[in-house]
């Protein structure tokens, strides 16, 4: 097993989002033609120049008590789009300050397509399964490079919403499944019926509430997860990932875990941080962290 230790990737092949400014906790987004201002626990540094940002169009207040509210200087249409490639998704600000797409994953998106197309080229059909799939980007970028996907998530919305991204990449017929459930119990339930993939993504939350209510947490639940689902990868894996957003954890620890879970299989366990290029001084905002196995 040859690893990699943490390193830093950064998406910075996007045309219709730019991360425009970060400091004093707040970061400037355009995502297409809207600008928007929104917080960032990471940023806490000041913002160069200490000056207030003009030309925003919607701008998130976090509240003391908890949550936030949006202001709109102007009247936003309720969804838009942007691209990514021959990729489409939807774009909706929401209570919780989020937009239905974290753009720093688009790193990650162009590996596994590199994976998947040269599976493919080689002969063969690749199955990917999907966990907590939120709205579904990932999914959809897997079926765009000709995986057929499972898309797994607890939030009924959310699965909606991936295959809304579907249809707007001109993926609707393609060879998606959309399933509402806990992750941990909808592994469970595909080991008894035999099924196997030949990938794994999964962005595990921090905390979380499975479909009938059930409580998760990355640290204790984790682990017995993925002790589940090495048991649906086929005997010829391709790659597994995982994307973690929780500052308690160390990009080591994930690759610990990969390492620990598929020593024997061979290949190659690499990890660290993902980020966005801050466009006024060409920083980097760290987004999470990462880790990849890949067959060798």
């Amino acid at each position: 097993m040859q690893i990699d230790r943490p390193g830093l990737i950064v998406a910075d092949q996007w045309k219709d989002y730019q991360l425009l400014d970060c400091g004093d906790g707040m970061k400037q987004e355009r995502w297409g033609a809207f600008t928007l201002v929104r917080p960032d626990p990471q940023i806490i540094w000041p913002k160069t120049g200490g000056k207030e940002w003009k030309g925003w169009d919607g701008f998130y207040h976090r509240s003391e008590s908890g949550g936030g509210k949006w202001e709109y200087r102007t009247k936003l249409p309720d969804q838009w789009t942007i691209n990514y490639g021959a990729l489409t998704f939807r774009i909706h600000p929401t209570s919780f300050k989020h937009t239905g797409l974290f753009p720093e994953q688009a790193v990650n998106w162009d590996w596994f397509t590199a994976k998947i197309k040269a599976a493919r080229a080689a002969g063969r059909e690749v199955s990917v399964l999907n966990l907590f799939g939120y709205t579904g980007a990932a999914s959809v970028a897997a079926a765009a490079a000709g995986a057929s996907v499972c898309h797994v998530d607890a939030a009924e919305g959310m699965v909606k919403w991936c295959r809304e991204n579907a249809a707007l990449s001109g993926l609707a017929d393609a060879p998606v499944r959309y399933i509402v459930d806990d992750c941990l119990k909808f592994v469970r339930r595909e080991i008894k019926r035999g099924r196997r993939y030949d990938a794994i993504i999964m962005d595990p939350p921090t905390y979380g509430r499975g479909a009938t209510g059930e409580m998760w947490r990355l640290e204790d639940h984790l682990w017995e997860l993925l002790s589940e689902c090495k048991q649906v990868l086929s005997d010829r894996p391709v790659f597994f990932l995982i994307n973690a957003y929780t500052a308690r954890l160390s990009p080591s620890v994930v690759i610990n875990l990969l390492d620990g879970l598929l020593h024997d299989a061979g290949g190659r366990i690499h990890g660290g941080e993902v980020g966005l290029p801050i466009q006024r001084d060409g920083r980097i905002l760290p987004c999470g962290i990462y880790g990849r196995w890949e067959a060798a």
